[in-house]
């Protein structure tokens, strides 16, 4: 039987959470993923904090091609507002617009509190992050270093630049400009806006020589592939969840190589070599910050979905290998 056939989906109940942006969320939730059992010592859990837009099954794939759940506990937890976890789409939470904003420091702090109440830990071996995934991983490693052993941060950075941060206000933009948006949410789906946000999402997530290797005009590609990702959920959640990555900032606005100096976790920095959200200068710079990380460089024309190979082996495998390699070194804590 797979490791994904054995997965085990809960949702576990945080009570009231007071969130950063002074709001408190009620009864709030998380959903999480466990694939692979926890040992007696309680040392063998590995944390997957969720990417932009995935629910916790969307990478049980990693449970085999790149991380060995016959040795790991792997946990993947949902984001706040990815529509698994508390989102605005359940009802107790709104947008910026009312005053609500998630920061990653509550995200870490929930994923804490799940870590703690449901399977007595409070070390990880590892934290291995994709894209947003990846931004939590940082923020685990700045706010609680005695925490943390090793973190893997696959196409993501610590700080969102500004030319991300662009990609994300297009991104909001475009679904907020669709006639049924009244200001704080929609009076019917944005169908015209969410087509827009999927061509805008798709020109970045993938690389202009991925593009060059389709056999059918690019609109139809996104429209198959890649728009009915992103209708399936809430048009809130998919902005709470911008919101959430435009704030992305682990020295909170403060000193960044200071703060990236003071992470004491194992770090592997993992780049896509056509990333075009997240360059591989950006994750060099992080790398350098950060007392003895090492920086991966993964040869990929998928742009920033190397870091995502759910259907590509060749990924699948320097992923594997990266992961291995840092799970062999000693813990600096």
């Amino acid at each position: 039987m797979s490791a994904t056939a054995l997965a085990h989906r809960a949702q576990h109940c945080l009570g009231d959470w007071p969130l950063s942006c002074g709001r408190t969320l009620p009864e709030a939730q998380l959903t999480y993923l466990q694939i692979g059992a926890l040992n007696a010592e309680r040392s063998n859990l590995i944390l997957v904090p969720t990417s932009y837009g995935a629910r916790p099954e969307d990478l049980a794939w990693l449970a085999g091609p790149v991380l060995d759940p016959e040795r790991w506990c792997i946990v993947i937890a949902g984001m706040f507002g990815n529509g698994a976890s508390s989102s605005p789409s359940h009802g107790a939470m709104g947008l910026a617009e009312q005053g609500w904003l998630v920061h990653h420091r509550d995200n870490v702090a929930a994923q804490r509190q799940l870590l703690r109440e449901v399977f007595g830990v409070e070390r990880l071996p590892l934290i291995y992050g994709w894209s947003m995934g990846a931004q939590q991983a940082y923020q685990w490693a700045v706010d609680h270093p005695e925490a943390v052993e090793r973190i893997c941060c696959v196409c993501g950075t610590s700080r969102t630049s500004p030319h991300n941060r662009l990609f994300c206000l297009s991104l909001r933009q475009a679904l907020t400009a669709d006639r049924h948006w009244h200001g704080g949410g929609f009076t019917a789906p944005p169908e015209q806006g969410l087509r827009t946000y999927a061509l805008i999402y798709a020109s970045w997530a993938a690389s202009q020589p991925f593009f060059r290797t389709l056999a059918e005009p690019v609109e139809d590609h996104v429209e198959r592939q890649w728009l009915p990702h992103y209708q399936r959920h809430d048009p809130r959640d998919l902005i709470a969840m911008l919101d959430t990555w435009l704030a992305h900032d682990v020295a909170g606005g403060g000193d960044l190589a200071r703060c990236l100096a003071g992470i004491r976790a194992r770090t592997a920095v993992v780049a896509g070599s056509h990333d075009l959200y997240f360059p591989v200068d950006d994750l060099a710079a992080d790398a350098d910050a950060i007392p003895g990380a090492a920086l991966h460089v993964i040869r990929s024309e998928l742009g920033h979905r190397a870091g995502n190979p759910h259907s590509s082996p060749a990924e699948q495998q320097s992923l594997r290998h990266i992961v291995n390699t840092l799970l062999q070194q000693a813990p600096h804590v």
